[in-house]
């Protein structure tokens, strides 16, 4: 969905909703925190049932924002990771026009969990996604062709390798995502007569 929104000088920017998903401890909300222009809201609580190393976790979602350019910003949701919050997903799913989904390969449990995240938000919209594959230092073509495979996607879907602590590797995610949104709508435009 794009949203038209004033910024502190008055003028109106057209805001655009992108969704970071993926599962719990993929790097979601670093990845916003290290594009956004504002200070992110986040609702990290912390991990209660100690079955993980990580102390916090998202229970509601992230939010970031990041100008294009005068006229053009993007909304940036991140979702919980985590099953029992998928009620979240369900609802920061609707309007979005694209979607990030992080994976971390290393992560067995979290690449099958990845997959199930895919299928929810595919089946709540029909909208251009890119699968983005965090900490992979060493064998980046290997780590992206393996989300793939595991993913079972095709190969016209982008996945590249990101560091969600970078701002110059989350830029090009997110101008994948953005060069997908576009073909996507170039498609669905008439052919000219």
């Amino acid at each position: 969905m794009a949203s038209s929104r004033a910024d502190s000088d008055g003028a109106s920017r057209l805001a655009m909703k992108m969704v970071v998903t993926g599962p719990f401890g993929a790097g979601k909300t670093t990845l916003i925190q290290s594009i956004s222009e504002s200070k992110v809201l986040a609702t990290e609580r912390s991990v209660s049932d100690g079955s993980t190393s990580k102390a916090k976790t998202t229970v509601a979602m992230d939010f970031g924002q990041l100008s294009i350019d005068e006229e053009l910003s993007l909304s940036l949701f991140g979702t919980p990771g985590q099953k029992r919050f998928d009620f979240m997903w369900d609802i920061l799913s609707q309007g979005m026009l694209g979607f990030i989904i992080l994976v971390d390969v290393a992560d067995e449990a979290g690449l099958l969990e990845a997959a199930d995240i895919l299928s929810f938000f595919r089946e709540r919209a029909n909208v251009p996604f890119v699968v983005a594959v965090n900490k992979c230092k060493r064998g980046k073509v290997a780590a992206m062709e393996r989300a793939r495979q595991e993913l079972d996607l095709p190969a016209h879907i982008r996945v590249v390798a990101c560091d969600a602590r970078d701002r110059d590797s989350v830029k090009g995610v997110l101008l994948e995502l953005l060069y997908a949104v576009l073909a996507d709508v170039d498609a669905s435009l008439p052919a000219p007569a």
